[in-house]
């Protein structure tokens, strides 16, 4: 009877492997730091990839909140690397509260954001925040990752951002 438990045991665990395997053969592995490319805007930002956060995170200037046909939105300007600026307009998804490194709470505006990384886009809720402290613009969570990516934390910049048919809204 040990026997038969045992080699069902070892049975289960070879499947699951083999199953994992197989399940990150049809992922793409990418870096740690990745250049995105943003939709609306076209703009190509150094993304941190952090498999720690569950949604993403934008670093935009000039928020402005406006109405819209009795609807919340939100115009912002972000400004990659290379001095590139891209005026976007989204409509307010909703408003998220994130909990600051030193525990102070804090309430950001939430926008659907076309993310393109290497072929893989995806549209996501990401909040815009004053990232101007951190080295990166933009955070890259589990909301955008899950089930297609990969991430490598001993690489960086493999890939570049190249996805067709990208909706242009």
């Amino acid at each position: 009877m040990k026997i038969i438990f045992y080699s069902l045991a070892i049975a289960g665990v070879i499947s699951l492997a083999l199953t994992q395997l197989v399940t990150a053969q049809n992922k793409q592995v990418v870096g740690w730091l990745e250049k995105a490319r943003i939709y609306p805007g076209n703009l190509v930002i150094i993304a941190k990839l952090d498999t720690g956060a569950r949604n993403s995170s934008l670093h935009a200037s000039h928020i402005t909140e406006v109405e819209r046909g009795g609807e919340r939105w939100v115009r912002f300007k972000v400004t990659n690397r290379y001095g590139e600026i891209a005026a976007i307009e989204r409509k307010v998804h909703r408003i998220v509260k994130i909990k600051e490194a030193d525990g102070t709470p804090q309430s950001r505006l939430a926008i659907l954001l076309g993310i393109c990384l290497g072929n893989f886009y995806k549209e996501v809720e990401v909040n815009l925040a004053d990232r101007s402290h951190f080295n990166y613009q933009m955070l890259i969570g589990r909301s955008f990752l899950h089930g297609n990516l990969i991430v490598d934390p001993s690489i960086k910049y493999t890939i570049e951002p190249k996805c067709i048919g990208v909706p242009k809204k």
